[in-house]
């Protein structure tokens, strides 16, 4: 019973935390200068690629090896991998390297304001966490690299939009060969680190679940040299969320970023938030940009044209930027689906207490999955996510799902900002309690009574707000105007068939870039 107290202690206050770390950001005044100062002289570049996560990589690297000379704008910092392990902020000393410009953490620890890896947005009716960096979500994710089933991916795009065996044949294999993917080795599942990993699979195959190992985008190698004592304890300890010291994850700076500095076409400006964008006639776009040091403090206003424009700032950050410029008439062709069709992916987080044996390992990053596909309620997965801070006898699992509704993306003239607007999805979250009921009773035993407790009010998958054939068409171009592309998560409406969106997004960035360089450029 110790335990069970201790696990729900801790989610309340985590659900409190979530509530009412209200701070006020730093960036508050960023946006405001930049509407103040639009007289700034233009600098001239080709193709221009606002974000570094999957989509922006991916374009990167396609374009720079097709010979075209591309800037792209990072709001975030570089994060290289230190020798004294170093580089990230851990569960054990929190500081600002784990959060993006605020004065607390996304669960409410006081920290200086510093651009660190995690973004927490607080919109109405739900949180957002994404990355903050040279390498996007990819610093912060969990690796998972988790492809949907043509069934259930038949639900998000009908065939003439996305063609499932497409991207089966050709680009998901794409992505893999950069990532290099691989599911647990047996004798680092076999550690100590990793008993809630074992005891998922365990309960989640008693109970009639297909449970096991799935792929992650890190080096075991690396992560057997933590446990060898050889490189720095990181992800063995549940210290991925806000990047991994040891440097065992394979990051987007160390892949597809990496090519294509390489190639010496990419030019990088880091520190640097695009605000607005408008139409050149007859040439491309206008882009302004807010370049800022690492406590937020503007430091100038700069802008640039580009013939062939890319959206890579994520769900959150591209679907504002169009909104936005909708709203204000500074692309005032764009259509009414601009900022629609958004989604969490069906995240809940599900927290399990009292469970024997007493696990206590925080081995990490999450490297099972448990699929429920024949929910009667709606297909759903529970993936485990270690915390570094759990109680010994305790599992928190990720659930992914099929949301029932969507959320807009609305803007406030009298504040100059855009909000996601978005209601609670209970019809998803009873399919998500109908999965861990039966997970609980079938691993019940007279020494041993599982529960289980849920919060649905925080997502760390946006999708939606630009998506394909609706606000773009079928490869990212955006309706109403010619070389201004969507290559991020706001391409997809709201989910990815109950995975990790990451896999997704950098299949159809991969797809649609292809398409861009051989149809529109030249």
């Amino acid at each position: 019973m110790k335990n069970r107290f201790r696990s729900r202690r801790r989610f309340l206050q985590t659900t409190a935390l979530i509530s009412a770390s209200a701070a006020l950001s730093p960036l508050a005044s960023i946006y405001r200068a930049s509407a103040q100062d639009r007289n700034v002289p233009d600098e001239a570049v080709e193709a221009l690629v606002l974000g570094s996560g999957f989509g922006g990589a991916i374009t990167a690297l396609r374009l720079t090896q097709a010979g075209i000379r591309t800037l792209m704008i990072e709001r975030g910092i570089r994060w290289p991998i230190r020798d004294d392990g170093n580089t990230f902020a851990t569960f054990q000393q929190i500081d600002g390297r784990a959060a993006w410009l605020s004065n607390t953490t996304w669960n409410g620890v006081p920290v200086d304001p510093f651009t660190g890896v995690l973004d927490f947005s607080q919109e109405n009716g739900i949180n957002i966490l994404h990355g903050a960096g040279f390498g996007g979500g990819s610093l912060v994710y969990n690796a998972i690299t988790y492809q949907p089933r043509r069934e259930i991916f038949s639900g998000i795009f009908s065939p003439d939009v996305v063609d499932y065996d497409e991207l089966d044949a050709v680009y998901y294999p794409r992505v893999r060969s950069l990532l290099q993917p691989a599911s647990i080795p047996d004798d680092i599942l076999a550690s100590p680190y990793y008993d809630r990993a074992r005891l998922l699979i365990e309960q989640g195959n008693r109970a009639g679940f297909a449970t096991y190992p799935y792929n992650l985008a890190v080096d075991w190698n690396i992560i057997r040299q933590e446990i060898e004592g050889t490189k720095i304890p990181s992800a063995i300890l549940g210290n991925h969320w806000y990047g991994i010291n040891s440097g065992a994850k394979n990051s987007l700076d160390r892949n597809y970023l990496f090519q294509a500095e390489q190639t010496g076409l990419l030019d990088v400006l880091t520190l640097h938030l695009a605000t607005d964008i408008t139409e050149v006639p007859e040439y491309g776009y206008r882009v302004l940009c807010t370049q800022i040091d690492t406590s937020g403090a503007v430091v100038a206003q700069k802008s640039f044209t580009c013939r062939y424009l890319f959206l890579a700032a994520g769900s959150i950050g591209t679907s504002k930027l169009l909104v936005r410029s909708k709203a204000t008439g500074l692309l005032p062709k764009l259509n009414d689906e601009v900022g629609k069709h958004w989604g969490g992916n069906g995240d809940a987080i599900v927290t399990r207490s009292n469970l024997l044996p007493s696990v206590s390992g925080k081995g990490g990053p999450a490297c099972v999955v448990l699929e429920h596909l024949d929910n009667p309620l709606g297909a759903t997965v529970f993936e485990d996510i270690p915390d570094a801070n759990a109680a010994d006898g305790t599992l928190q699992l990720l659930a992914l799902g099929i949301p029932r509704q969507t959320g807009t993306f609305t803007y406030n003239a009298s504040t100059d900002s855009v909000r996601l607007n978005w209601t609670q999805d209970n019809a998803q979250l009873d399919a998500v309690k109908l999965t861990a009921q039966i997970l609980d009773e079938k691993n019940t035993t007279s020494t041993s009574q599982p529960t289980s407790a849920f919060i649905n009010s925080i997502s760390g998958h946006p999708l939606g707000g630009a998506t394909l054939g609706k606000a773009c068409d079928r490869y990212g171009r955006v309706a109403g105007y010619k070389r201004l592309y969507v290559m991020d998560g706001a391409m997809i409406p709201g989910y990815t068939a109950i995975t990790n969106p990451s896999f997704t997004i950098a299949a159809l960035a991969e797809r649609n870039i292809e398409k861009i360089i051989a149809e529109d450029l030249g």
